[in-house]
């Protein structure tokens, strides 16, 4: 499963077996036993990749996911997930994303007095 998805990211990221050795600092035919199964890189190297592709260490290597429960979130991660799965929220970024500087200086100073005056909470 591993060499797989390690090979179809590559591909994903239009980047050869040459420029993925070099970025992790060793040989094209190691690299290549990564691709084909028959050598399995270390930890520090896995994590390499998976911040690299910008997936999880799981989804690399078993290409699913964690399944995250409630209960292993705390109350503020509970908090901040709920906050983020607003589909409204989704409409603010995408359009915070297309203002200009100017714009989202005056968000950041807004963003300060609602803090100072404790209406976070």
């Amino acid at each position: 499963m591993f060499p797989d998805i390690l090979k179809r990211l590559r591909k994903n990221k239009q980047k050869t077996q040459k420029e993925m050795a070099e970025f992790l600092g060793i040989t094209r035919q190691a690299y290549g036993h990564y691709e084909n199964g028959s050598r399995q890189p270390d930890l520090s190297t896995i994590e390499k990749l998976a911040d690299f592709f910008e997936v999880t260490t799981d989804y690399l290597i078993k290409g699913k996911e964690r399944n995250v429960t409630d209960t292993d979130l705390s109350d503020d991660e509970k908090k901040m997930l709920a906050f983020f799965k607003n589909p409204e929220l989704n409409l603010f970024f995408k359009e915070m994303a297309q203002s200009k500087e100017e714009q989202l200086e005056e968000m950041r100073q807004i963003w300060e007095i609602i803090k100072k005056r404790g209406l976070t909470k």
